[in-house]
């Protein structure tokens, strides 16, 4: 049986570990930022039009394919999506 002493200890190394991933995540979600903006950047001074929906289904696909769960393909979905537009509107 455990007691709550040990429950609360059980938490917190799970919530530390929580808190260490979403730090990771915002991270490389900064790294993207970082890229994407050198990305359009490149594809301004080159007439390259930025949004290139062809990429994006493509990410889509190879996202899905590298997914190993459990995230569910639908969560994956709004993952990108929502991380698409992010950076759409952070780099603008």
């Amino acid at each position: 049986m455990t007691t709550p002493t040990n429950q609360d200890y059980v938490m917190r190394q799970m919530r530390d570990a929580i808190l260490d991933n979403d730090i990771k995540i915002v991270q490389l979600v900064n790294k993207r930022l970082d890229l994407v903006a050198k990305l359009r950047d490149y594809k301004s001074e080159h007439d390259i039009p930025f949004v290139d929906a062809e990429r994006e289904a493509w990410m889509h696909r190879y996202h899905q394919s590298a997914n190993g769960g459990p995230l569910s393909p639908d969560g994956l979905t709004r993952l990108l999506d929502d991380l698409l537009r992010l950076t759409k509107d952070e780099t603008a």
